[in-house]
């Protein structure tokens, strides 16, 4: 059970509205984020350098996570039913049921950390004990969607059920191998969302007032913003894309902001040790509005 939080709430005096406008060219390159890499390493399975297409793999996985997140979020423009088509395309190549993580995740904004939050119990974990609860994750979702979603999201989980399925059958009909290791990475990686997903953007944040962690630098563009997770979670509406634009302001414009914020990875966040620097005794969490 997860114990009872208190939740940062979005500072009222920074401006974000004018961040929601996704155009026809950035929508398109949302969609086509995933597939350079999905290629990538579907010719490197089919080569003898066979090893490498993993990191292509992981590589996919995780901008296939950031379109999925869009999707669930309504972020890319699309009207409703486009998203959930999102959902059902991206779990047949990921070899996941995406709508229960959608619902999930939902659940996890509104309960954020708390009891009730399914998705986000395991950032009270510890490293260890989230990986070896991994394999147990996506289960955990699909029950509880399931349970608790009601007749649509099961309808929707069914739709996936058939994608992943048929996706699945035509990899091992084909016979060959850079179909067979894409399935075999694609399975790996469901079994290690529990802590690239969830758990390095939430240990340690259970009962420091923070909605989640936030990187800045290098390691945020490498792994395609998706580390600006504080961010997200005070304004979810805001594409992923533009999180950095409101790092930015939330970081000038509420004070004790920049200072708060625990990194990902500390050592490769200059930001975060010059903000901490510069504030001799800065404070847990910023003012909510």
């Amino acid at each position: 059970m997860c114990p009872p939080v208190s939740r940062e709430s979005a500072p009222l005096n920074v401006g974000w509205q004018d961040l929601l406008p996704v155009s026809r060219r950035q929508r398109w390159g949302e969609l086509t984020l995933p597939l350079p890499w999905l290629a990538l390493s579907w010719v490197l399975y089919a080569s003898p350098l066979w090893p490498l297409g993993a990191a292509g793999s992981f590589m996919f996985f995780l901008c296939a996570l950031r379109l999925n997140h869009e999707a669930i979020h309504g972020n890319l423009g699309l009207p409703r039913h486009g998203d959930v088509a999102v959902l059902h395309i991206l779990s047949a190549l990921m070899c996941g049921c995406n709508c229960s993580v959608a619902w999930s995740h939902m659940q996890h904004h509104r309960h954020s950390m708390g009891p009730g939050d399914i998705e986000g119990h395991c950032g009270h974990m510890t490293a260890w004990e989230v990986l070896r609860y991994g394999p147990r994750f996506p289960v955990d979702l699909i029950r509880g969607c399931w349970a608790q979603g009601g007749a649509k999201w099961r309808r929707r989980m069914l739709r996936d059920g058939f994608c992943v399925a048929l996706a699945a059958g035509l990899c091992l009909w084909s016979g060959q191998r850079f179909l067979l290791l894409h399935l075999a990475a694609m399975a790996v990686a469901q079994c290690m969302t529990a802590f690239f997903a969830v758990w390095i953007t939430h240990q340690g944040t259970g009962t420091s007032g923070l909605a989640a962690r936030s990187q800045r630098g290098v390691l945020a563009k490498a792994a395609y913003l998706m580390f600006y997770h504080r961010e997200h979670h005070l304004f979810p509406k805001v594409p992923v894309s533009r999180l950095p634009e409101l790092a930015d302001r939330l970081d000038a414009q509420v004070p004790g902001y920049a200072a708060s914020r625990l990194p990902v990875v500390p050592w490769l966040d200059k930001a975060s040790v010059r903000a901490r620097a510069g504030n001799a005794h800065p404070v847990r969490s910023a003012p909510g509005g």
